[in-house]
């Protein structure tokens, strides 16, 4: 079995994140959704799980970050190509979330940032293949 990559987040109202991420283009799982979670389809192997801050602090003794005053870490995901980079940007800002200034633009390379309600940075990149030599 392929390995699976599951990216936990503290959100602190869990409809409006469900709300934002089915937005951006990410869907529910519905077997994994209840009152404290929702588990949500990224790609193939990879899940978002959206967690209530209560639930979570159940993983972690460290207290649950402030995503909107610090960054605490910027999750990348590609994109097929350039304007799907930007059809997913565009998304996320016209579902309440906050497009940053910053843009990858470098030969091969295309990208754009955004955070979620919640503060949680986002980067969304496409790469041209030849740029690695593929």
């Amino acid at each position: 079995m392929a390995t699976q990559i599951f990216v936990n987040l503290p959100v602190s109202d869990l409809e409006r994140s469900v709300a934002f991420y089915e937005a951006v283009g990410f869907r529910v799982e519905e077997h994994m959704r209840d009152e404290h979670a929702v588990g949500m389809v990224v790609d193939e192997g990879i899940w978002l799980m959206l967690l209530t801050h209560p639930f979570f602090l159940r993983f972690t003794t460290k207290p649950v970050a402030d995503a909107a005053a610090a960054t605490e870490v910027i999750t990348a995901v590609s994109a097929e190509s350039p304007g799907a980079v930007d059809a997913m940007a565009d998304r996320a800002a016209a579902a309440g979330g906050t497009p940053f200034d910053y843009a990858m633009e470098m030969p091969g390379m295309h990208g754009r940032s955004f955070a979620d309600p919640d503060g949680h940075q986002w980067e969304v990149i496409h790469t041209d293949p030849s740029f690695f030599g593929g």
